[in-house]
């Protein structure tokens, strides 16, 4: 089986749902609401691989790279009801800002898989633990489905990217860490680790650069809500 296939065998089907607010944790709200602007990022990746398929992309790709299109599309629906949820409404200057940074994503020449990696790899697996270690319960179970996705995503992307010989220009970095800078600015450094600016940057540097991110995995700790503690339509639907 090719390494392709493999991660179509991992995946699994969900469904959004308009989830309720609950409280998130303290200095953390604007932050909270930056990362949710960025939601308007999902559908553009999306048409990152859309526009990658066009080329000469591997012929064994093709399939999973179809199927993550469609995960974006879910993934912008499911943030879409999260910001819903919290009363962000477009007219915020967050939102204006996000669709800034959104246009200078689609407009920077590198090719599209590429951005597409960068963007899932050193961004969205920033803000998902994020959400997931400050966020309600909304947020935390939506942040665990769409996490679940990216992995599979990031994977593909960079496997792609290997057999194409793509490498991220220096400027797409620069616009990483331009993106990721804006959606950290209102922490600050504090006591708690995961409300301290430099750690979360520090982590999406280590992402980009080597992949990983040490620091992450006590996120991975962070308390997921019990079915019990949800009300129902915070619950998500699986195939």
């Amino acid at each position: 089986m090719n390494p392709y296939q493999n991660l179509i065998e991992r995946k699994r089907k969900w469904t959004p749902v308009q989830v309720e607010a609950g409280e998130l944790m303290p200095g953390s709200e604007e932050t909270i609401y930056r990362a949710l602007a960025l939601r308007h990022l999902e559908l553009p990746v999306g048409d990152f691989i859309k526009s990658g398929l066009k080329g000469d992309v591997p012929s064994k790709a093709r399939k999973i790279l179809e199927m993550n299109i469609t995960d974006e599309e879910n993934h912008d629906v499911a943030l879409s009801y999260a910001a819903r949820a919290h009363g962000i409404d477009g007219t915020s200057a967050a939102e204006k800002e996000a669709r800034a940074i959104t246009k200078a994503w689609a407009d920077h020449p590198d090719h599209t898989i590429c951005k597409a990696m960068v963007l899932e790899r050193s961004i969205f697996f920033v803000l998902l633990p994020f959400f997931r270690f400050c966020g309600d319960a909304g947020l935390r179970s939506t942040s665990a489905d769409i996490s679940r996705d990216e992995q599979i995503h990031v994977a593909t992307n960079s496997i792609v990217c290997a057999e194409l010989g793509l490498t991220p220009s220096q400027s797409l970095d620069k616009l990483r860490k331009a993106t990721i800078n804006w959606v950290l600015e209102p922490l600050g450094s504090s006591d708690s680790k995961f409300l301290n600016k430099k750690f979360w940057l520090d982590s999406s540097d280590s992402l980009m650069y080597q992949g990983t991110a040490k620091g992450l995995s006590e996120t991975r700790r962070a308390r997921m809500p019990a079915f019990f503690e949800h009300s129902n339509v915070n619950l998500p639907q699986y195939a």
